[in-house]
């Protein structure tokens, strides 16, 4: 029997339905299985030429939420090439972390051999395995990371990806890595760092030793784009055995706002929601459905950070009106839009037009303290630009304006054009 009739020919093979839902829309965890992943491709390139490219060695930055773990965890897969003598590690860094224990974590997923001869005089040798870090001293150098790496390296290239970098919060562990890059570099040895997290940790090391430019090949993670979000929803629809109207994909792709997290869990919603129905082809009613599941199951932390910023006494309040006009205007690639962009989605939203000083508190309070902060601001004073503190509010900030009926989605839609155009 097909596995399309014994999922029409009832509840024996719903769970089974289950598994293969989760696994093609996974909003809670990244990507690993190398088949569901989508776009990223400049991205994975720009990778693959740095591990090719004898002292080049990489470092993959972008908001939260754009999906750099799930590149970091496909890594692995696309660089397991038989013909190649490539040894591939993958470690996640802690607030914990210092130098010492990051690279203990790298080596404690290193083996070396140990072998001892057995009592006798022609007796044969024991073999065992054990981890490399437990040879090495608790604190660990720069130049005995250096000279380990180029140990391991003579029997072949050793790639170690190091994710959730900015995470560690240790003064010292930044200027300690880059000096370990230096040596690796200046040496050639045959080996690929390949750090993993936000924009701001770029500075931090290359100031360390401005010399390590032209040893770190740059990838910026921006936003994933509606084709990739696309694609995304087309190979989980596939995956699962259903298909999707255009016009579904295209409201998921738009309220996505280029997270992948918000792709997963409205295609996960809106599949079950289909086939709920006893439909194998999901609509635009079945994203609808999804979005208002969205905001229900929504993470607490979002919820409350979302309350926290939008409540006043006063009932006249614009708060969460400005938000959400904050949600629509249309961001840099790194997330910031600026307070003149806001306008033109505040009117979509009130009816009416507002200048910036109409609103200016409301951003300001915004990045306080009193309100999260829910934005953060760079630059300078009339020149400030603006982003979600957590980029996974953005949506949820939409979500709640259609739920709420603050706007439609004709609204949403049009604004969509609107941008296109500019």
């Amino acid at each position: 029997m097909s596995e399309g009739k014994t999922m029409r020919n009832g509840e024996a093979s719903r769970p089974q339905l289950e598994m293969k839902i989760s696994r093609a829309f996974s909003p809670g965890t990244p990507i690993n299985i190398i088949d569901l992943f989508s776009g990223r491709k400049e991205q994975l390139r720009r990778v693959i030429d740095a591990v090719n490219q004898r002292g080049q060695h990489a470092i993959i930055f972008g908001e939260r939420g754009v999906g750099k773990t799930s590149l970091s965890n496909i890594l692995p897969l696309v660089l397991s090439d038989p013909k190649q003598n490539f040894l591939t590690t993958k470690i996640n860094c802690d607030g914990s972390d210092d130098y010492s224990t990051l690279w203990k974590k790298v080596f404690s997923e290193i083996s070396i051999v140990v072998r001892k001869r057995k009592a006798g005089f022609f007796a044969d040798q024991d073999e065992s395995t054990l981890p490399l870090s437990g040879e090495l001293p608790r604190k660990l150098s720069p130049d005995l990371v250096f000279k380990t790496v180029r140990r391991i390296c003579e029997n072949g290239h050793l790639i170690i990806i190091i994710d959730e970098f900015d995470r560690i919060e240790s003064s010292t562990a930044g200027r300690m890595i880059s000096d370990t890059i230096k040596m690796l570099s200046d040496y050639s040895v045959d080996s690929t760092l390949v750090l993993v997290g936000v924009a701001d940790m770029v500075d931090d090391l290359i100031k360390e030793h401005l010399s390590i430019e032209r040893a770190l090949v740059q990838i910026q993670m921006p936003r994933m784009t509606r084709k990739e979000l696309s694609e995304i929803l087309r190979k989980g629809f596939g995956y699962i055995g259903v298909q999707a109207d255009d016009g579904a994909i295209e409201y998921v792709t738009s309220l996505s706002q280029g997270l992948p997290h918000y792709a997963h869990l409205l295609g996960l919603h809106a599949v079950r929601d289909a086939i709920d129905h006893g439909s194998r082809t999901v609509s635009v009613a079945n994203v609808e459905a999804a979005t208002e599941k969205a905001i229900r199951t929504s993470q607490q932390s979002i919820m409350k950070a979302y309350h926290i910023a939008t409540t006043s006494p006063r009932k006249d309040n614009i708060f969460s009106e400005v938000l959400l006009a904050c949600a629509l205007s249309q961001g840099d690639d790194l997330g910031y839009f600026a307070a003149s962009g806001i306008r033109t989605p505040l009117n979509k939203v009130m009816g009416k037009y507002y200048e910036i000083p109409a609103f200016a508190r409301h951003l300001k309070e915004f990045c306080d303290q009193k309100r999260g902060p829910v934005l953060q601001k760079t630059g300078f004073k009339h020149r400030y630009r603006y982003r979600f503190v957590n980029p996974l509010m953005q949506p949820f900030t939409i979500m709640q304006g259609l739920a709420s009926k603050k706007i439609t989605k004709k609204i949403l839609d049009d604004i969509d054009r609107e941008a296109k155009k500019r």
